[in-house]
């Protein structure tokens, strides 16, 4: 067995292991889709409620994409699924603990979790690149950091009005993704 064929082996693998495990990517994606839908239908009577809103769907949403990362333990993209999944859940925590700090406070952090969770999920697609549904996790994790860049150039009008509209969309795109990733997955198995 030559060099390549045990590289060979070793990427089938992986592909197998996600081929198996689909639906838990599915999960995550319909978890996702579900909560940024919310997150644009919940009325934005006030700051207060968008903060907890957002900050519980992050939670969920994040612990959701740990749990789920350990079932595809060995897949090449394991550790930034991982990672994008802690720092959701701790983005959504920090907001939902101080959800008085204001609508300027809230779009700093909705702002700052979104651009390092862009990066993330941009460096996890990277990882996974060439496996099938790595552009749609590209793609989410370009749409998370346009969308904390657009909330700092908004910066500080933002906070008023439009952070459950943008954290909607962008939870219900990164769930695509996910929901993408399974299906290519469902497909090949």
């Amino acid at each position: 067995m030559t060099m390549s064929d045990a590289a060979g082996v070793g990427k089938s693998s992986l592909a197998a292991e996600v081929r198996a495990k689909w639906g838990w990517f599915l999960v995550l994606g319909i978890v996702l889709l579900i909560g940024g839908a919310l997150a644009i239908l919940m009325p934005i009577i006030t700051t207060f409620t968008v903060s907890l809103v957002f900050g519980a769907v992050l939670v969920v949403g994040g612990l959701v994409q740990i749990i789920q990362s350990f079932q595809v333990k060995a897949w090449r993209g394991f550790t930034w699924h991982l990672l994008t999944g802690v720092i959701e859940t701790i983005g959504g925590v920090l907001i939902y603990l101080n959800p008085f700090a204001g609508a300027i406070a809230l779009t700093v952090i909705i702002a700052i979790t979104f651009l390092v969770q862009g990066v993330t999920q941009m460096m996890l697609a990277m990882r996974v690149r060439p496996d099938d549904g790595w552009g749609w996790l590209a793609a989410a994790g370009i749409i998370s950091l346009l969308t904390g860049i657009v909330l700092l150039a908004k910066f500080p009008i933002a906070g008023l009005y439009t952070p459950g509209i943008m954290v909607g969309v962008s939870l219900m795109i990164g769930g695509w993704a996910y929901i993408a990733v399974a299906m290519a997955a469902r497909r090949l198995s």
